[in-house]
């Protein structure tokens, strides 16, 4: 199921979602205020993130390399918490839970932006893979439920004892229009951008703080303290009925990214 859902560009819109739970965590978002370069490199950190995930899914052994890197990378992040406790990136709950905040951000997206919410079972299914690509993390059966009913009562836990609105949390909810225009892709790109940027950003940063809290799930969003009100339902129930119906209908270049894509194809090529 993953590899119809990580590797597609409906999953573009809910990562900012998964990110901003991650960081309402104490410990990731002190982790994440101290030492991450999102402020002065936001393209960049994006790409790299979006770049790790897909190995993670669709990579094999790259995946598994990826993931022992991703931990050499956490082993120096420590500090004091947003509540003045001492934190290690690597610790069980607070890395397990940067996974575990997929799944519901893909659960609930799904609803609005797949045509239908998943059944039982896809759920279930969903949740094995899930679990499969944490132990490419490292992160150990003991450290995240083994079955979707044990799930949902840790999250409703993580929710109403861990979670709030840290520094970053307001930073990725705001309607930032200080975000410099894109610094990756083809030079005629960039360059047009660049003019174009003052008249784009106001429009596409009220954009990303709205799907970032609107494709967060509300329990989320409640524990966090985003407020989202009925109209800003419907607009995002509208813009989700749009998305179902055209991108199923996009080729294979346009709908999937491109290490979906070349994995997809050598899969169908009998290659993996």
């Amino acid at each position: 199921m993953l590899w119809e859902v990580a590797g597609e560009v409906r999953s573009l819109l809910m990562l900012p979602a998964a990110l901003t739970m991650q960081v309402a965590h104490p410990a990731v978002g002190a982790g994440v205020d101290t030492y991450s370069v999102f402020r002065t490199d936001p393209w960049g950190r994006g790409e790299r993130s979006l770049a790790s995930l897909q190995l993670w899914v669709y990579g094999g052994q790259e995946g598994i390399e990826e993931g022992r890197r991703l931990r050499r990378l956490h082993r120096s992040i420590q500090g004091t918490d947003t509540r003045g406790r001492p934190y290690h990136a690597l610790r069980p709950d607070a890395y397990a839970w940067v996974h575990a905040t997929g799944f519901p951000v893909y659960q609930h997206g799904r609803r609005y932006l797949g045509g239908r919410p998943y059944t039982d079972a896809e759920e279930r299914a969903l949740y094995a893979e899930w679990l499969r690509v944490g132990r490419v993390l490292g992160i150990n059966d003991r450290d995240l439920p083994p079955t979707l009913e044990e799930f949902w009562p840790y999250y409703e836990r993580v929710l109403s004892e861990e979670l709030e609105a840290t520094r970053v949390v307001r930073e990725l909810t705001a309607v930032d229009t200080r975000v410099p225009p894109p610094d990756r892709g083809p030079r005629a790109l960039r360059l047009l951008l660049r003019v174009l940027w003052p008249v784009l950003i106001p429009g596409l940063a009220r954009f990303r703080a709205f799907v970032t809290v609107g494709l967060m799930p509300p329990g989320a969003r409640k524990a966090i303290g985003l407020p989202w009100s009925a109209r800003q339902e419907r607009r995002l129930r509208r813009l989700g009925r749009v998305v179902a119906a055209l991108v199923p209908l996009l080729p294979e270049r346009l709908r999937f990214l491109p290490r979906a894509r070349a994995a997809r194809a050598a899969h169908r090529a009998g290659r993996i």
